[in-house]
């Protein structure tokens, strides 16, 4: 009997909150909403869900329906704007993935460049602290405070030549020793 109904009589004793014309427009649409949905989401179980917020959503509100309305462009309709909204959303999310993610992987090359640093860092002061005394102390006074060659020479009471020949050794001495550790540090 529901069957033969128009849409507007199916509305009409929905409105009155008559199951079997639920059904019956659930019955009429399910399958022609189903295919639309699967057209523009295609993931099947999404779709399901669409199609039961759709339709739970068609019971919880049949009172407000107007009784003069189109009811197929009406429940497209309906779709059509879930369907937009769990494409925002997934967008939105898609969005927020891959921040995190870049988040992550700035983070993990900041901490990780960081390591390698400290890490070379400590390296370079063992090989300092390994040259000989004298050549450790001028080569400390002129890198770390910063003095000239000529205030090293006035404070170690040597010749602006032995400062720079110091210095001169020093460089060379940590190039040989650090230069296949920094290969290897910044390799791995």
């Amino acid at each position: 009997m529901y069957c033969k109904l128009n849409d507007q009589e199916l509305i009409s004793l929905l409105k009155e909150g008559d199951e079997l014309a639920y059904t019956e427009i659930y019955n009429r649409y399910k399958r022609l909403l189903q295919n639309h949905a699967y057209k523009k989401l295609g993931d099947f179980e999404e779709v399901k869900d669409v199609l039961q917020e759709l339709f739970a959503n068609l019971w919880t509100k049949r009172a407000e329906i107007s009784v003069t309305i189109n009811l197929s462009g009406y429940l497209y309709t309906a779709l059509r704007n879930r369907i937009f909204n769990i494409a925002a959303h997934q967008k939105v999310a898609s969005k927020y993935v891959e921040s995190l993610q870049n988040f992550i992987n700035e983070e993990h090359c900041i901490a990780d460049h960081l390591i390698r640093e400290k890490e070379f860092t400590l390296l370079i002061q063992k090989e300092i602290e390994a040259l000989p005394l004298r050549m450790r102390e001028v080569f400390e006074l002129s890198r770390k405070s910063g003095l000239s060659h000529r205030e090293i020479a006035n404070q170690l009471d040597i010749s602006e030549q032995t400062v720079s020949k110091q210095i001169t050794n020093a460089l060379k001495i940590l190039r040989v020793r650090l230069g296949i550790l920094w290969i290897l540090i910044f390799l791995f």
